[in-house]
């Protein structure tokens, strides 16, 4: 059932620029909410650690639905305007292995010697917490790169891209030549999937063209 008082503005729980870009493409009007990542005692407030037998889609379903229920928490506690919170976590699998962000060029380079002339997926879950409801969505893409001789993966490694990134690129930055072919959704490799987006928007309520 639609809720008569959905506000016309939603919360975007996210800092990527890139999410943020994309949610505009869909013309719903939104605010970025920031909740703070660590608490008085310097811990997570999400635990983005995979869990024991965890599959890369159920890990990605659940970071997006624990973050929008986080937002919603803190949103409630500091008495900001109540309106829907999207959030979304994205991942690159390959071969059954999780890829993280790497932490220095050794892992950088490691990501891109593994990732060179094989194909491997992307995952991006998203999530929209409304009062009392969750609605949550995955989508699978397939990202197939060309080989990389060690002097492209060094000139990589250098720069500033891998470093915030799962799998250690972006599809839409220096990477994107190194992508022979994707089966999939773009924007949901940049992080955040359109169609899912819209769907799961229409589903609590809110009016997308």
């Amino acid at each position: 059932m639609k809720n008569q008082h959905l506000p016309d503005r939603i919360w975007l729980a996210s800092k990527s620029p890139r999410r943020q870009e994309l949610l505009a493409q869909l013309g719903v009007a939104f605010d970025v909410l920031q909740p703070p990542e660590q608490d008085a005692e310097n811990q997570d407030m999400v635990n983005e650690s995979i869990h024991v037998g965890e599959s890369a889609y159920d890990y990605v379903n659940r970071l997006a639905q624990e973050k929008a229920a986080y937002a919603w928490q803190y949103l409630v506690r500091t008495r900001q305007p109540q309106r829907p919170i999207l959030s979304a976590d994205t991942t690159v699998v390959i071969d059954g292995r999780i890829l993280g962000k790497p932490a220095n060029r050794d892992e950088a380079r490691i990501m891109m010697e593994t990732l060179s002339g094989h194909t491997h997926q992307v995952l991006t879950g998203v999530a929209v917490k409304w009062q009392d409801k969750m609605v949550s969505a995955v989508q699978v893409s397939d990202v197939t790169f060309a080989p990389l001789d060690s002097k492209r993966i060094e000139a990589y490694i250098t720069t500033d891209e891998p470093y915030d990134k799962a799998g250690g690129y972006g599809i839409q930055g220096l990477a994107g030549k190194f992508i022979s072919r994707i089966n999939g959704s773009y924007s949901s490799i940049m992080g955040l999937p359109l169609y899912e987006t819209a769907e799961l928007l229409r589903e609590i309520g809110i009016h997308i063209e």
